[in-house]
């Protein structure tokens, strides 16, 4: 029985000697063969001469290198694609999330019953007060916006199934939100109270979080195109509600109504509205526009094996 590790590597040179010390010093201790998958996500340091040093001495090491940095959970599904195991442990090299916790993970995924999938979940949400309140907003508003229940606080450590990461596999979009899959493919995975570190700096900057917040959002759920119907007919109704009272004051109570003041409103309400829903719907096209030309989700430009 044997077991994929797979990790990405990004700015990761400081911590892949001692995660790779400690993630195989469990699985010496749970008696698994095993096979690491670190996939060089184009990352600017030395990481990848790093994990070739490592390579040298340990032969069930395999690297994957991209042609560049194509992101965190595409390299992700890359090292998935490249894994061979019948269980596939997939964390994060950084550190943040204790490598240690494969033992607690195989040991629930052989004892109970049925189950594919045993994932981390945050016992306490990293960083400052905003990241943290940004963060229960964020999955507060996606769980009103999509009908599958969405983990909230789970980490990227976790064990998995063949046929779970087959099935996995078998998703073949483009813009993908890996954490949306996890939870659409179902299967039957139980969460494990875990403590994430935190390092003090991130590559995943606030930007880059807004901008992953509309794409998990268009990616995983239709409804605000069906909001954006609501909002039409709630703007339609307060025009509406706002021409009868100018029609009111003007016939029956005979109050002389200011013309620019009626037409300033209604311009701005219904250019408002117009704008938000053409951007809207310019989401959805654009990501129907990048499915459509079929680009290959990563480009692997070496494969080191022993």
């Amino acid at each position: 029985m044997k077991l994929s590790i797979v990790t990405t590597m990004y700015y990761s040179r400081n911590y892949l000697p001692e995660f790779y010390k400690r993630t195989l010093s469990v699985t010496q201790l749970l008696n698994l063969p095993y096979e690491f998958i670190f996939v060089d996500d184009g990352s600017p340091d030395d990481s990848l001469q790093i994990a070739l040093q490592l390579q040298n001495d340990d032969p069930n090491i395999k690297i994957i290198e991209l042609s560049k940095n194509f992101g965190h959970q595409k390299a992700i599904m890359t090292g998935l694609q490249f894994a061979e195991g019948d269980f596939v442990y997939l964390i994060d090299c950084d550190l943040e999330e204790e490598p240690e916790l494969l033992k607690e993970f195989w040991s629930k995924i052989q004892n109970a019953r049925d189950v594919d999938v045993v994932y981390g979940v945050q016992t306490k949400r990293k960083g400052s007060w905003f990241e943290r309140f940004s963060g229960r907003l964020f999955y507060k508003m996606l769980s009103s916006l999509s009908s599958v229940k969405y983990p909230t606080d789970t980490m990227t450590a976790r064990i998995m199934s063949r046929n779970y990461v087959d099935s996995l596999l078998q998703f073949r979009e483009k813009e993908l939100d890996l954490w949306s899959i996890f939870a659409i493919a179902g299967f039957r995975q139980i969460p494990v109270a875990a403590t994430k570190g935190y390092k003090g700096v991130s590559t995943f900057t606030f930007k880059k979080k807004i901008k992953r917040a509309v794409e998990v959002i268009t990616s995983f759920s239709h409804r605000p195109l069906y909001l954006t119907f609501i909002l039409g007919i709630l703007s339609f109704v307060i025009a509406l509600i706002n021409v009868g009272i100018i029609v009111y004051d003007k016939i029956i109570l005979e109050v002389n109504v200011e013309g620019w003041a009626s037409i300033l409103a209604s311009v701005w309400l219904v250019g408002g509205m117009i704008l938000l829903v053409l951007g809207i719907f310019g989401i959805y096209l654009s990501k129907m526009f990048l499915e459509i030309k079929s680009r290959p989700l990563t480009i692997v430009r070496n494969v080191y094996t022993k």
